[in-house]
């Protein structure tokens, strides 16, 4: 089955800008999802909850020490089954949880699709592995395993695709919306007033008195000499 992966990630980039958006203004909620996308999560997780357990049960039986190749390969292969055994117990259950809260998140979403498409790889090298060195019911077990977490892994595609699809057509609508609404304001009149206002008269400068000087000399008197009086 073929996905619209392009939509997909278009919706995506999309749907990014919307959350961070919703983030900083709690304002804006998030529509209502409906009962039926809730009933088809907790199905898809449901099921991915069970494939977890039996993986994890099915690698705890798994001896890898017993199977007749190399040390490296053994060293390999018991590395793939630590990790995938540490994601299944601690990274995956939180990943559930948080979708739970918000079903329909994209990003979330995405998130868990990511983490189940890297489980796949490293689950399958884990089988091909056990069906060269491994005892053949080992190899059938584990196969059946794998096939269970690829049943989940394109679930949750199908379902992304799905919502980022709806996301994207809801993003359609509200900018035909925002488009519609705009074309109904009428446009603001402008009044250009082009009348050149009266100029004012330049302020006339005010004259300074001139400081009285202070160092007026009085002429002193002359006195007759009194050669003159005697005659």
């Amino acid at each position: 089955m073929s996905l619209q992966f392009p939509n997909m990630f278009l919706a995506l980039l999309i749907l990014s800008g919307i959350a961070g958006a919703q983030a900083e203004n709690p304002a804006t909620a998030a529509p209502p999802v409906s009962y039926s996308s809730i009933s088809e999560l907790n199905q898809l997780v449901a099921n991915l909850q069970q494939t977890s357990q039996q993986i994890q049960t099915n690698l705890s039986h798994l001896r890898v020490d017993k199977w007749k190749t190399d040390s490296g390969t053994k060293r390999q292969t018991e590395g793939d089954v630590e990790s995938i055994q540490r994601n299944l117990q601690s990274a995956l259950p939180g990943m559930l949880d948080n979708l739970k809260n918000a079903p329909e998140s994209t990003p979330l979403t995405f998130k868990l699709y990511r983490n189940l498409d890297a489980l796949y790889d490293v689950m399958n090298s884990v089988v091909e592995s056990a069906g060269a060195f491994g005892s053949k019911e080992d190899f059938q077990v584990l196969s059946k395993d794998l096939g269970s977490l690829e049943d989940s892994r394109r679930a949750f595609a199908e379902r992304m695709d799905k919502i980022a699809t709806a996301k994207e057509n809801e993003i359609g609508q509200l900018r035909v919306a925002l488009q519609t609404a705009r074309a109904e304001i009428p446009p603001k009149k402008t009044v250009v007033d082009d009348t050149e206002p009266p100029k004012k008269p330049a302020p006339r400068k005010k004259s300074v008195p001139k400081p009285k000087s202070s160092n007026t000399q009085t002429a002193p008197s002359q006195q007759s000499s009194p050669q003159q009086n005697s005659q």
